[in-house]
């Protein structure tokens, strides 16, 4: 499974699986003290002038791989309420982490981070209307929106659009919700730069099969 932006493929995975695990704590409420998500207005997604900042780069890309690492099973000291909770402050002071601001892997994480902020459902709501801003002012990854617009639409118990959320079941992987307007999923899939559904099911038959030894 290849998204337009540069992920390996066992993040993907985690991030695809509607009922993947969570970090140690998780179920807890978010920490306290930060500040909402600015609102998703195009002044919100990138703010002039902008230019690369590697501090915030290198921050997210270590941010996501504790995140990676804790799915693995290495359980870390942050949980992803402490993530969740700085990439709120990250976007109150920057708009959403664009490409030009901290590059294509620094996007990548945050998208990560804000896939896996599923105990924030309303700030994920909010990360979703910047991230669709953002990949309208090509600042972001198609295939992340899509990715992040199926997660909030299962979490709400909603169809999805892309099929993207799988639950791995006795007889395999399945959507973890409906796919709405199944006949054209294809196209929509296409459309952010996904593979098949066809082929995304095989390769999580795989991983489903893996993760149940």
């Amino acid at each position: 499974m290849k998204l337009p932006s540069p992920l390996a493929v066992p993040l993907v995975a985690l991030l695809t699986l509607a009922a993947c695990g969570t970090s140690p704590g998780s179920g807890d409420d978010p920490p306290g003290g930060a500040p909402p998500a600015s609102a998703a207005t195009p002044s919100a997604v990138v703010r002039s002038p902008v230019a690369f900042d590697k501090a915030l780069h290198d921050e997210l890309v270590a941010m996501l791989e504790r995140d990676q690492a804790d799915r693995q099973g290495t359980p870390q000291s942050e949980s992803d309420q402490a993530r969740t909770a700085r990439l709120k402050e990250i976007i109150q002071a920057h708009g959403w982490p664009s490409f030009a601001l901290v590059g294509e892997d620094g996007g990548n994480a945050a998208w990560a981070i804000a896939q896996h902020s599923d105990q924030d459902p309303t700030f994920q709501q909010e990360a979703l209307e910047l991230l669709r801003a953002a990949v309208a002012a090509r600042q972001a990854s198609p295939g992340n929106l899509a990715y992040l617009e199926d997660r909030v639409a299962t979490g709400k118990g909603e169809p999805q659009v892309y099929g993207t959320q799988i639950r791995c079941g006795a007889d395999g992987p399945a959507p973890a919700t409906p796919i709405r307007d199944e006949p054209g999923v294809e196209r929509r899939r296409a459309e952010a730069g996904l593979p098949t559904l066809a082929s995304y099911l095989a390769e999580m038959t795989t991983i489903c099969a893996q993760d149940a030894n």
